[in-house]
């Protein structure tokens, strides 16, 4: 059994909230240049040009890469061959507090949902736990920004909606959504499992590096068409139309009941910021 003491996470924690503002993942700034320089429209690839231009400055400068530094959500992968050192739950919150206070991050959590009264740490995070096998810990602190997050959506559908009836709810999603996530927009889609489990599943979807696709050749293409069909609605960067409307799309699938089909959608916007350590 691997001892591991909590003053290491509420350190790592600190450190990833600030390291994910700053940095986003390679793989979406990758995909980012690539659609500046592939763009034919030209107020579209004016559009993607600045948004380049800002991710440098904002990694160059170390400053966050926009002014909604997001709320705090924190995946943790436990191996059961760990034992924590002190309270887990109370060290991330810890964590979170020193990024956003220590690292000048804009603090957006308000401790309850109608009386609206900032917490001025942006605590608590949002913690989503796993065991798994080994010795290890990993974190990952993914910040969401709710221009984005306001636009995701959950439909319990039934068997008979099929494949046809998630492409129809994706899509619908897409079009609500408009040029309020700021596009170009990163997708993450769950099928299957519950209502709670679906969200999750969609919001870790959105983790899944943008060059590597679904293991399951069936999902496989279905990303690949759905990406396209969104692309084809010509929402565009920022909603100034054009064919980058989405950098990149990914399904996660879970078992479900033999009565339902829930499908969720997770919408990111160009900046889908994540930053992951191993402990």
């Amino acid at each position: 059994m691997r001892e591991l003491n909590a003053s290491l996470i509420t350190e790592t924690v600190a450190r990833l909230c600030v390291e994910a503002n700053r940095n986003p993942p390679e793989d979406v700034c990758a995909a980012l240049h690539q659609a500046a320089s592939s763009e034919p429209f030209a107020p579209a690839r004016d559009i993607l040009d600045i948004l380049v231009r800002n991710e440098g400055i904002a990694r160059r400068e170390n400053m966050p890469i926009c002014q909604d530094t997001g709320m705090a959500i924190v995946f943790a992968d436990v191996g059961q061959e760990v034992h924590i050192v002190g309270d887990f739950e109370a060290a991330v919150h810890e964590g979170v507090r020193r990024g956003y206070v220590d690292g000048l991050l804009r603090k957006s959590v308000v401790a309850d949902p109608l009386r609206r009264v900032n917490t001025k740490d942006n605590t608590p995070a949002i913690i989503h736990t796993r065991l798994v096998p080994g010795d290890k810990l990993t974190l990952t602190v993914a910040p969401k920004g709710f221009g984005s997050e306001n636009m995701s959506r959950l439909a319990m559908l039934t068997p008979a909606a099929g494949v046809a009836g998630v492409k129809a709810f994706v899509l619908e999603t897409v079009r609500l959504a408009g040029a309020n996530p700021c596009p170009p927009m990163v997708l993450g889609v769950g099928i299957g499992g519950d209502f709670e489990q679906v969200a999750e599943m969609a919001k870790r979807a959105l983790m899944v590096p943008l060059n590597e696709s679904n293991p399951d050749p069936f999902y496989a293409d279905l990303e690949q068409e759905l990406l396209a069909a969104v692309n084809q609605t010509g929402i565009g960067p920022q909603g100034f139309g054009g064919k980058t409307t989405c950098l990149g799309l990914h399904i996660l699938q879970k078992p479900t009941h033999i009565a339902g089909l829930p499908v969720a959608v997770n919408v990111s916007c160009h900046v889908t910021r994540h930053a992951t350590e191993v402990l």
